[in-house]
């Protein structure tokens, strides 16, 4: 039950979230002219960062379902009248939770950053390929603040005729291109405009006079309409594990963004951790039986706060990770502390529930309301 309770919850929300994602990316089809296959495939490379959040979330639903629903059958009441021990009650939800836990951590150790790498490399060829399913014929169109770019026509091998370029998008060095044709080629695994029989003008803003170059040949890399995110350095999230745990020396970026790089590291370690806290909170909030005139709400909400508390100061100590190296102990220990206190409540509380139930005095079982 709390398995099917899970994979619903699980499939949920993160189909909701995904929608809510997938409706900012919309403009992969509006305005950059992509397939549904490119939209769907850039959009679901998000899902993997979206089941390690609402994993551990979905498992926390499932448990608390299951024991509200077993408890409103009565059945928390037999079991334990029955001498059903604690740890007897929680080894099929712990099994669960270590399931979610490894699924958890494949996520965010493997499968999300291999996807954040793949999606950067899809929106680089999304932006190459900007040029040839935007722009129209015999119109002007702006590719990016500043940039606008022409053709006359497109002729039957594929060629761009009468290209005009305007490159405005720094106002100290204004550059305008003229040229008969060109054409898209690809090397190297980047993008270019290859321009013939052209010229270049540059004009700086303090000078009224151009300087203009002709050319015969002279091609330009097409990651620029991008706004230069392709070269860019990889950010910690598009990093591997292996990667983060052995940092280029040579890297400047890595160098300088250390502290985000010890965070993204040690956030990912810690994630399958949540999967077990958020678990146990909900076994220990509801493993205690009680007969059905007993309201469960207080127990529900206080569940519910903990779970909020504890994940919230989780990504508030990880964003300290980043500024301060000692805070890399207090990123552990909340998980871990959490994890023991909710074991400590639940074993103590159904230790206490036993005896209640089965007092040592002679009479065998004795059941209250």
């Amino acid at each position: 039950m709390a398995s099917l309770a899970f994979l619903g919850a699980l499939g949920g929300l993160t189909g909701v979230i995904w929608v809510t994602q997938a409706l900012k990316d919309f403009d992969l089809l509006t305005t950059k002219g992509q397939s549904l296959l490119i939209f769907f495939f850039a959009t679901g490379l998000v899902i993997p960062s979206l089941i390690m959040i609402i994993a551990p979330i979905a498992l926390f639903a499932a448990i608390l379902f299951t024991l509200n629903k077993l408890n409103g059958d009565s059945e928390l009441v037999v079991m334990s009248a029955a001498g059903l021990s604690p740890g007897r009650l929680l080894r099929p939800f712990a099994t669960l939770m270590v399931v979610v836990a490894l699924l958890v951590g494949c996520m965010s150790l493997w499968i999300m950053p291999a996807s954040f790498a793949q999606l950067r490399n899809l929106m680089s060829q999304v932006r190459s390929d900007f040029l040839s399913r935007v722009v129209r014929e015999g119109q002007f169109t702006t590719m990016d603040r500043g940039f606008v770019f022409h053709y006359r026509e497109r002729s039957q091998d594929g060629a761009l005729l009468g290209i005009f370029m305007q490159d405005r998008r720094d106002p100290v060095r204004i550059s305008t291109y003229i040229s008969e044709t060109g054409i898209t080629i690809a090397k190297g695994g980047e993008n270019f405009l290859v321009l013939e029989k052209g010229s270049v003008q540059r004009q700086a803003a303090d000078s009224r006079d151009p300087v203009i170059v002709a050319f015969e040949r002279y091609a330009i890399d097409l990651a620029q309409f991008g706004g230069g995110t392709e070269t860019a350095p990889l950010k910690p999230r598009e990093r591997s594990t292996l990667a983060l745990l052995a940092p280029d020396p040579l890297d400047a970026y890595a160098q300088a963004n250390a502290g985000q790089m010890r965070s993204e590291l040690h956030d990912r370690i810690v994630n399958p951790l949540y999967a077990l806290v958020f678990g146990l909170i909900a076994f220990a909030a509801l493993s205690q039986a009680h007969t059905t005139r007993q309201g469960r709400g207080i127990a529900l909400l206080g569940a519910l706060l903990a779970m909020i508390c504890i994940r919230g100061l989780g990504f508030g100590v990880a964003a300290l990770v980043a500024r301060h190296s000692w805070a890399i102990l207090a990123l552990y220990a909340c998980p871990l502390a959490a994890m023991a206190a909710s074991l400590a409540y639940a074993f103590d509380g159904l230790s206490a529930f036993a005896r209640y139930k089965h007092p040592a005095a002679p009479g065998g079982l004795r059941m209250t309301e």
